[in-house]
């Protein structure tokens, strides 16, 4: 009964706060609470600046004058940004953050976490930029603090906005696209959106993706140069999105998403000498549904309430194997709700209190791997207070974690809880001037995943939480004057990981998890941007990166490897892109890189994998066909035809080119 109080508590605020509805600015994110219409009193350029944490925003239309084709192209324009790509269309792609693992970033889509239970992490292969209006990073807490508690409970969070649902008019919408390009690659994608009324529109989305992947790459041993394919990489994906919003009036509002995927892809192996043999295939589906309502009244009080079934099924095969013994089928199932109280008693002061709860389960067809049906129960508590004047900007949360593990055969993991608090300060230097120091501390902390806890052999019961402390220090500008906008950031901070979960050798043969791991992680990152409108017609873009990260093992001061830099975590990256729009043919530049890494944490001889810098180059016009738009657009990756990898062994793309069409009406 104590762990249903906060819900039931909050429930019995919906009926004070129905009371006395009116329009109200909620000074916490920056919105006029019209839900009709929701209308930003604040740029989001000028967001980055203010911001008491690290944040960056790429917006829908960066996306375009920049050359982005996709959401790791994206994410390579961000600083502190780590991530593993295993090549081609369908190659998995997951992220990590100034030196945090993936299963340490979190992943929100509109609004709502996405999650798997499995193996904590997401792959952001799934999610193409043709559907999405805004990617927004958040290092540490978000400013805006009307969120739900689960959105605060990772060290990062990639936010991924969807186009927005219009009601405006009630003119039927559609955009229609077709991309074809380099190694088979085919995607038609279309869009309808339209008002039914002044109170309901809907959005309904398809997608469909094919790519045989089979790009060149070369093989070499000593002076010996081997021209290769890449084989076993073909994948089919399809992908479906039902979108709708009903507005009752000025004070409540319901929105809703029906999501489907289904993706079958063949997995390439390891590229080795004299050997390029795979035949295993990968099929995943994931269902979900999911809603949220938002109210306010007159008083200064507002209430979100989310909820989100989810459903996702991976089917793995290898008929390579004898006897086909690593054959299995994995389900896992979520159930999800949250509720978030803001009340805003000034314009200067305001709280928020969010509960959430999460049942997740697993199985398999396989008993052999993960036999005994885990499931977990998750309850989270977040209260935050936020105080914002002209000058002061400092928000303080605390969260509140409890996991209780059980599974339905045998033994189950331990459970957990945490306290994890966070400050965070924003102070404009110069009055009048958007010039701005900020300091911000997070303390967090992820439980192990299903697989650590319970896979054959590897898995163990008895692991600890992986615990993290954030520190961040850095200073932001902004201008705007005439027809010229200039923005930099300049961040430091040190973070530290305690109880990391690793696997070890338990005997010749069996590998196990253990918590043995400390991290320390010493980096910097900066970012510049400049627009300038020439005229009406014609504008010019530029933006750079740079990231530098002193990631290293303090797990054992006897050991040989002690200080030595964690895998895949590179000393130094960084990004530029340019952009030209103009009546007749616009342009893009864009360039992204990285310094040598290890594929190990022993740095044993012949794994360090080599550095690379990537560039791409885009153009693309659009002219009137009638009362329509059509959009003809070609975008080159990888222009000088360099070979790198990201994962060993995994070679990516050569030179590639990928041409599209798109008509709006």
């Amino acid at each position: 009964m104590r762990r249903c109080r906060p819900l039931v508590v909050m429930a019995c605020l919906l009926a004070h706060i129905a009371n006395g509805q009116e329009v109200r600015n909620d000074t916490i994110t920056d919105r006029t609470h019209q839900l009709r219409e929701v209308t930003i009193t604040e740029s989001r350029r000028q967001h980055v600046v203010t911001s008491t944490a690290p944040l960056h925003i790429i917006d829908r239309g960066q996306m375009l004058s920049l050359g982005m084709t996709d959401v790791a192209d994206a994410l390579h324009r961000i600083p502190g940004v780590t991530l593993r790509d295993y090549g081609g269309a369908g190659g998995m792609k997951t992220v990590s953050v100034r030196g945090f693992g993936a299963k340490h970033t979190g992943v929100s889509y509109d609004g709502i976490m996405l999650s798997d239970c499995q193996s904590g992490e997401v792959d952001l292969s799934r999610y193409s930029l043709d559907n999405v209006d805004q990617l927004s990073l958040v290092i540490g807490d978000n400013d805006d603090i009307f969120i739900p508690a689960r959105n605060a409970a990772s060290s990062a969070v990639l936010n991924v906005q969807t186009i927005s649902v219009p009601t405006a008019n009630r003119r039927p919408h559609l955009t229609a696209q077709l991309k074809a390009g380099s190694f088979s690659y085919f995607c038609p994608f279309i869009r309808y959106e339209q008002s039914l009324s002044e109170k309901f529109a809907f959005s309904a989305i398809g997608e469909y993706t094919y790519a045989e992947n089979d790009y060149p790459y070369q093989l070499q041993n000593g002076n010996q140069v081997i021209e290769e394919r890449r084989t076993n990489s073909e994948m089919y994906t399809g992908h479906g999105e039902l979108n709708f919003v009903w507005n009752a009036d000025a004070f409540n509002r319901l929105s809703g998403k029906f999501y489907y995927y289904d993706n079958d892809r063949q997995l390439p192996g390891q590229v080795h000498y004299y050997t390029n043999v795979s035949q295993e295939t990968l099929h995943d589906r994931n269902i979900f549904g999911q809603l949220q309502y938002l109210t306010h009244n007159r008083t200064g009080w507002s209430l979100k309430w989310n909820t989100k079934y989810n459903w996702n099924e991976s089917a793995y095969q290898d008929p390579l194997t004898p006897n086909r013994y690593n054959d299995a089928t994995y389900w896992q199932r979520e159930i999800y709700t949250s509720l978030a109280v803001l009340y805003t008693p000034t314009e200067k002061l305001s709280f928020d209190y969010s509960a959430d709860y999460a049942f997740n389960n697993l199985n398999s067809s396989a008993d052999r791997t993960i036999n005994n049906r885990p499931f977990r129960h998750t309850f989270l508590q977040s209260g935050t207070v936020k105080y914002s004047s002209g000058r002061v900007t400092a928000l303080a949360r605390l969260l509140h974690s409890t996991y209780l593990n059980d599974a339905r055969f045998g033994e189950s993991a331990k459970s957990a809880r945490r306290l994890s608090p966070s400050v965070s300060l924003s102070f404009r230097l110069i009055e009048d001037e958007d010039l701005f120091l900020r300091a911000s501390y997070k303390n967090i902390f992820r439980v192990p995943t299903f697989n650590e806890c319970y896979y054959f052999h590897m898995g163990s019961k008895d692991l600890l939480p992986e615990t993290t402390d954030q520190i961040n220090l850095g200073i932001t500008w902004g201008m705007t004057e005439n027809s010229l906008t200039l923005q930099a950031t300049l961040d430091g901070y040190y973070n530290y990981v305690k109880d990391m979960i690793v696997a070890v050798p338990y005997n010749m043969f069996i590998w196990t998890c253990v918590n043995v791991g400390k991290v320390k992680v010493l980096g910097g990152d900066v970012t510049a941007n400049a627009t300038y409108h020439l005229n009406e017609r014609q504008n010019l873009q530029l933006s750079g990166s740079y990231s530098y990260q002193q990631a290293e093992n303090h797990t054992n001061p006897a050991s040989p490897y002690y200080g030595y830099q964690i895998a895949y975590m590179p000393k130094h990256s960084g990004s530029i892109a340019m952009g030209w729009e103009n009546p007749w043919l616009s342009l893009s530049l864009h360039g992204s890189g990285v310094s040598s890494r290890w594929a190990n944490n022993q740095h044993y001889e012949d794994t360090e994998i080599a550095g690379y810098w990537d560039m791409g180059f885009s153009a693309w016009h659009t002219f009137a066909l009638g009362d329509q738009q059509v959009e003809a657009r070609v975008d080159v990756k990888n222009v000088f035809n360099k070979q790198y990898e990201i994962v060993r062994f995994y070679p990516m793309p050569g030179r590639s080119w990928l041409l599209s069409v798109k008509y709006q009406l």
